[in-house]
């Protein structure tokens, strides 16, 4: 089998990877995919405790950009834009990688949640990526593809997903209305979905690894989804040759959203 790597298809492309927070993290797998297939990294990094997972995994990529980016904080998310812009002039990819939830809330009843844990996480989780979206609109003067992740579970209800599931579903119907509007720019647009995985995120999740296990057992595939897998999935979507993919979320889980 030939190994697509070796024909380095986003060559001269530039990417911005955000929400790596260990070696597991979904945004890692996709800044593998991208390095390996010749694209330039900028990556972002939560904080200095953040930092200290994600360093040593710079020395695979050697992204361009490194530096800073915690959406809690103002203008953190601005000043990477500042500095792709003056290092760069232009970006053809944004993986947004990023969500959170008070565990309090996150652990309750959707109708416990408080309205302070919900506005967080609407606006961490969801707003974010809208705002990033306006940001890349300016810098993709060719095109470009805007990546952000989601969950089954804001299609159906997941036990123990609670109030992250309206959250990511206000994230999907944002991914589609952005897709509609940039569209005609040539900026596409895609909500991709793994199916469960052992991130960092995930651990906020009570009983995850019952989720896990009933994923596994039930997907036609009968495996897990692994953040190669959805890395490769991603770097597919930003090839040029995916240029009319838009507006959907893309499923990445052996099939399992589609059993009962």
């Amino acid at each position: 089998m030939m190994d697509p790597a070796k024909f380095k298809l986003l060559k001269g492309k530039k990417a911005l990877v955000t929400g790596i927070a260990n070696d597991q993290s979904i945004a890692w797998g996709c800044a593998k995919a991208f390095d390996g297939l010749g694209a330039e990294l900028a990556i972002t990094y939560r904080d200095e405790k953040t930092k200290k997972w994600v360093d040593p995994l710079m020395k695979d990529v050697k992204p361009s950009i490194y530096m800073p980016m915690d959406v809690e904080n103002t203008g953190e998310l601005e000043a990477v834009f500042e500095a792709i812009e003056k290092e760069w002039g232009r970006l053809d990819i944004v993986v947004h990688s990023i969500a959170f939830a008070p565990k309090a809330d996150l652990q309750g009843r959707v109708v416990d949640c408080s309205k302070e844990g919900f506005l967080m996480a609407m606006d961490l989780s969801c707003w974010s990526f809208i705002r990033m979206a306006k940001l890349a609109e300016p810098l993709m003067k060719d095109g470009g593809t805007l990546f952000t992740m989601t969950y089954y579970g804001s299609q159906m209800v997941v036990e123990n997903y609670n109030m992250m599931g309206p959250v990511k579903a206000a994230l999907e119907s944002a991914s589609r209305y952005i897709a509609a509007e940039l569209g005609p720019k040539g900026i596409r647009v895609h909500a991709i979905s793994p199916g469960p995985l052992k991130t960092r995120a995930a651990s906020g999740i009570s009983e995850f690894d019952k989720l896990l296990q009933k994923a596994q057992s039930k997907a036609p595939s009968r495996s897990l989804v692994s953040i190669e897998d959805v890395g490769r999935a991603v770097a597919f979507l930003a090839l040029d040759d995916a240029k009319l993919i838009t507006g959907d979320t893309i499923y990445i889980d052996g099939g399992y959203h589609i059993i009962d």
